[in-house]
C-alpha cells in the first residue's frame, strides 16, 4: 500500500491543527485538536488524489522519510513540526 508523509503543524489552543503533504502540493487539511487534524488528512489526500485518476495521471511519488529529509525545501519543516504516515487505501477500496 503507498503512503504519504504528512506534516502537522500544531500552533496551539486557539489555532487549527494544521496537515499538508509534501509530495501533494497543495493538500491540505485541518481539525480543531491532534486527533481530529488526523482524522481528517486521509480523506483529503483522498480527494486530491481523485483529481489525478479522472485526469487519466499517475500519482505523485511517494518519498521516503529519508528521502524528505534530504530535501533541503522540506527538511525544516520536519524538524520544526511533527509528522506521520498516512495510508493511501487501495484504489478499489476507495471506490466503495
Amino acid at each position: 500500500m503507498t503512503h504519504y508523509i504528512a506534516i502537522i503543524e500544531d500552533a496551539g489552543p486557539d489555532f487549527a491543527v494544521g496537515v499538508w503533504f509534501p509530495d501533494l502540493p497543495g493538500c491540505f487539511s485541518a481539525g480543531d485538536d491532534l486527533d481530529d487534524a488526523l482524522r481528517n488528512a486521509p480523506e483529503a489526500m483522498e480527494l486530491y488524489l481523485e483529481d489525478f485518476e479522472q485526469d487519466g495521471k499517475p500519482l505523485p511519488k511517494a518519498r521516503s522519510l529519508r528521502e524528505l529529509k534530504a530535501d533541503p525545501e522540506v527538511a525544516p519543516d520536519l524538524a520544526n513540526y511533527m509528522f506521520a504516515v498516512i495510508q493511501l487505501r487501495d484504489r478499489a477500496d476507495a471506490a466503495e
